[in-house]
């Protein structure tokens, strides 16, 4: 049993995420704090509009500065130079910029045209050089929270002065501010992962899986959903027949033919009822979970001829920032603790190992390509690792 002090706090460390995470969505400041007292107002870039870009300079104690990845800012066209911060071998680290007066903050949407300097001279223009961050702690995490909200990587940061003695609490109650703390941002998927708690179920007969039920988890701050469909009767002591699958909006419910979610999707539950039982969990992580909206901006630059891990760089984020805490706490609690694992990808193997759920076979999952996602399997197989 947790205590429920422990329960309190981490139902709080939750709640003041989810807030963060919805203020950001809407284009509000967030005051961000470390546990050394670094501190700075936060600003998701794309959703930064003259209001709040306003305010944030007004409660400043510095110029803003604009914060993305190297490889973001390289994509917008700026050379940022070898040594900076976020080097060469290390492109999604965060880089500052500085942001003289007059910038256009969505500059940072704007992709580097192939074939013309012209977004590239645009960019130059109006872009300064790379500075060095006033806390680099707080930079990284304003960074990890965009992407957490499902925004791309790139903030406006106002910095602050240090804070020994934590009242920027307070201080951001005063100011009608949202506030969290960095080791919450942090630490966000695992807290969450941990929380899971199965919230409800129900008997669903699927075409092909008559014998099939649904039940739906939820962690303790109300935040995204995770499924496991169950097909058949499990028996937990002995290796389960699952399937970890990504939500793909697109692939799933639209049948697009750009993936080969939708033909895996069906063909694990297709393969779990004909060996009579299993479990296929359907985890709420859409576009390698960089969510829908930059899954279409990927699938964009895609058009233009970058593959799928190239297009996620692009918009500055890792090739796959997918997480399997979730999976491993769902199982667990489903008294599953040994799996036969459906999947081409070895990541997934290795996570689930890291959680403290044994592998004991991978069952290879694959199909044909269908004329259109040829490159998206090749990329899978070439620069991901998958197996065929």
């Amino acid at each position: 049993m947790i205590p429920a002090q422990i329960q309190s706090r981490t139902a709080a460390s939750l709640a003041a995420v989810e807030r963060a995470l919805a203020e950001l969505r809407r284009g509000g400041i967030v005051v961000l704090r470390d546990e050394n007292g670094a501190a700075g107002l936060v600003v998701a870039a794309e959703c930064c509009g003259p209001v709040a870009f306003q305010r944030l300079q007004g409660l400043a104690q510095n110029a803003p500065v604009l914060v993305t990845t190297r490889r973001r800012a390289e994509a917008i066209g700026m050379e940022i130079p070898p040594h900076i911060a976020g080097g060469m071998g290390d492109t999604n680290k965060p880089i500052t910029l500085d942001l003289p007066a007059g910038v256009p903050v969505d500059i940072i949407l704007r992709p580097h045209e192939q074939g013309t300097d012209q977004a590239r001279h645009v960019a130059l223009r109006h872009l300064s050089r790379p500075v060095a961050s006033h806390a680099p702690r707080i930079a990284e995490t304003a960074i990890e929270l965009a992407k957490l909200a499902r925004l791309l990587p790139a903030v406006v940061l106002g910095p602050l002065t240090r804070d020994p003695g934590n009242k920027r609490r307070d201080w951001a109650r005063d100011q009608d501010l949202v506030y969290v703390d960095a080791a919450d941002v942090l630490s966000y998927d695992d807290t969450a992962a941990r929380n899971l708690q199965q919230v409800a179920q129900a008997n669903v007969p699927l075409e092909g899986a008559e014998n099939a039920r649904i039940l739906a988890w939820r962690p303790s701050d109300g935040g995204k959903e995770h499924l496991a469909i169950v097909v058949g009767e499990i028996d937990p002591t002995e290796p389960v027949l699952i399937r970890l699958h990504s939500e793909c909006f697109t692939g799933d419910l639209l049948g697009s033919l750009r993936c080969d979610c939708g033909v895996q999707l069906r063909g694990a539950i297709a393969q779990i009822a004909k060996e009579g039982s299993g479990v296929l969990l359907y985890l709420a992580q859409e576009g390698r979970g960089i969510g829908l909206v930059n899954k279409l901006r990927a699938y964009e630059l895609q058009d233009d001829g970058f593959d799928t891990i190239d297009a996620n760089e692009q918009l500055g984020f890792d090739a796959d920032e997918r997480v399997y805490a979730p999976a491993a706490t769902m199982l667990t609690r489903m008294g599953i603790k040994r799996v036969r694992l459906m999947t081409n990808n070895p990541e997934k193997i290795a996570q689930l190992s890291r959680y403290g759920i044994e592998v004991v076979e991978r069952v290879a999952h694959s199909f044909p390509a269908n004329g259109h996602n040829e490159n998206y399997l090749r990329t899978k197989a070439l620069r991901a690792g998958h197996l065929l």
